[in-house]
């Protein structure tokens, strides 16, 4: 005697009737936010690299000619081939991105439907997500060397849209952790705090350091400001990674119908 849920599967995934079984593609949310923090790292990490050892000399190079031993973000992906692997990855994250945004969007509004404050606050969380990632996409795509005035106001865009969002989202997790008795949120939002505390603290020291190479000119302090630009960076991904813990239990489906076979 043939199982009735064996047999309604296997109706379901043949052509019996003339039905044909709709692909599915099914991708963990965490899977998917660490495809879209690990895009960036690794470019960034291999833009750092192929730049320090191949084009040493054009990507430390400083504008008053003192000495510096690592060659900034811009500098990095300015280069060629650096520049097209950069905005190769980049390019591949934005969309993912935005998907990751939205389901924030959707998340609070879903919680907070009946607080006004934190209902205004996810809508700001929404903007200042899309800046920052419009942000990123213009310093990736206008390069300081090709438009040094553009390129600069994308960083500045990016860092901070970047800052407003995090700090926002970490308000609106305090919330959640009030209400909420899942250590995984109360986790989340620990974290999220350290990680908003570190980028503000890198973001700090890379403006000085910025600052004093372009009063003073002293040796080492565009290392500085180098070094501290790569902590902001690995910050604020840091920080976009604590997704995995928000969205543990969620999945990003693809489905195709058999009918008009469109997605």
């Amino acid at each position: 005697m043939i199982d009735p849920q064996l047999m309604s599967k296997m109706l379901q995934g043949s052509n019996i009737f003339g039905h044909e079984r709709p692909l599915v593609i099914r991708v963990s949310f965490a899977t998917c936010v660490l495809a879209t923090v690990c895009l960036p790292l690794l470019g960034l990490i291999t833009c750092v690299l192929i730049s320090s050892v191949f084009h040493f000399e054009d990507a430390t190079g400083t504008h008053c000619q003192v000495p510096n031993y690592l060659p900034s973000i811009s500098a990095s992906i300015s280069l060629s081939p650096e520049c097209h692997i950069w905005r190769f990855c980049i390019g591949l994250h934005s969309a993912p991105r935005l998907l990751v945004a939205f389901t924030y969007f959707k998340f609070y509004k879903t919680r907070f439907a009946a607080r006004f404050p934190e209902s205004l606050l996810s809508c700001l969380n929404l903007a200042f997500s899309i800046f920052e990632n419009l942000g990123l996409l213009l310093l990736t795509y206008v390069s300081s060397s090709e438009t040094y005035f553009v390129h600069k106001e994308g960083f500045v865009l990016f860092i901070v849209s970047s800052l407003i969002y995090m700090s926002i989202t970490c308000r609106l997790w305090k919330t959640i952790k009030k209400y909420s008795l899942s250590p995984e949120d109360a986790k989340s939002h620990h974290w999220k705090v350290r990680f908003l505390l570190l980028n503000v603290c890198f973001c700090a020291f890379a403006g000085f350091f910025y600052w004093k190479h372009n009063m003073y000119c002293e040796s080492g302090s565009y290392t500085f400001f180098a070094l501290f630009e790569y902590l902001v960076v690995f910050s604020n991904m840091a920080f976009h990674l604590t997704a995995v813990w928000d969205f543990k239990s969620r999945e990003v489906m693809v489905i195709s119908s058999s009918e008009d076979k469109d997605f």
